[in-house]
């Protein structure tokens, strides 16, 4: 096994300038270079010897490195050609890793759990680029995957959204999307000194439980609710959602909420997922084809 660890800046350097490799802005590539950090995720995942790890995007292989150390198997999906034989040469210590060369957003995860990691439960670990965190994450907790937990590295604010509680300004229709699916904690915030480049903003490590058993209704008509109640934040609960996507009449809207003690004059960051899920049920037939 190697003696040089991967988060070492030098050894980065290196390795990035013998195989003459560019950072691509299109993909949004930021590596870690922080030893502290790298284990602090893998701490936070509580990886063991027994956990088959989803990386998504693993650059040079820092961060998988760690997993490889920690985890039973690692599979890492990689968009960037230009990195698998960077991967090829910094991963060959460790025969527990598989590289596959892909889009997540286009891949059959469900597949590779099956095929790769024995049907699961997997645990995800990722280094996300912020333009795709949010289809990334969607795509995770929609398939209904045999998933474990999810920690991903996301922009500061975006992990404040995703935690924030009903009455707070950053509360919206991400923090009701990630906690109908989950149970989300901030493991740490990371300064943007710890990546190469550097960003323009500092991250944090969002560890996402998943829930064993996911909430009993029909999740189109709940996610309408949801986005037509946040869709206008000013308006009140009434005329945010009469005026939505749900294509109901604001007598049929008042009747719902009134049925359901829930203020008419209220707005949609007071309201729990648990609130959210009651209108959902409680609504008439929706036209949603």
């Amino acid at each position: 096994m190697m003696n040089k660890r991967l988060y070492s800046p030098k050894y980065v350097k290196e390795i990035l300038n013998k195989h003459e490799f560019e950072f691509s802005k299109s993909l949004g590539q930021n590596f870690l270079i922080d030893g502290n950090i790298v284990r602090k995720i893998s701490q936070v995942g509580e990886i063991t010897d027994e956990d088959y790890v989803l990386e998504i995007g693993p650059g040079i292989g820092t961060l998988t490195e760690e997993l490889a150390l920690n985890a039973k198997k690692v599979v890492a999906v990689e968009i960037d050609k230009n990195l698998l034989p960077i991967l090829d040469e910094t991963l060959e210590s460790y025969d527990n890793v598989e590289i596959i060369h892909g889009d997540i957003l286009n891949i059959d995860i469900q597949k590779i759990i099956y095929d790769k990691m024995e049907g699961g439960p997997i645990k995800v670990v990722a280094n996300l680029p912020y333009y795709v965190t949010t289809p990334i994450m969607a795509k995770l907790l929609e398939e209904d995957l045999n998933i474990h937990s999810i920690v991903v590295m996301v922009q500061k604010e975006v992990a404040e959204r995703i935690v924030a509680s009903p009455g707070s300004k950053q509360y919206g229709s991400l923090s009701v999307f990630v906690n109908f699916y989950t149970y989300p904690e901030i493991g740490m915030k990371v300064p943007k000194t710890v990546f190469i480049p550097q960003p323009k903003v500092d991250s944090a490590i969002v560890k996402l439980n998943i829930k064993e058993e996911i909430p009993q209704v029909n999740r189109e008509v709940f996610f309408k609710v949801v986005r037509s109640a946040f869709g206008k934040r000013r308006k009140t609960l009434l005329n945010a959602l009469s005026s939505g996507e749900l294509g109901l009449e604001k007598d049929v809207i008042r009747e719902v909420l009134e049925n359901l003690n829930i203020p008419i004059n209220t707005r949609a960051e007071n309201l729990k997922v648990e609130d959210f899920i009651k209108i959902s049920k409680t609504l008439p037939p929706l036209n949603i084809y």
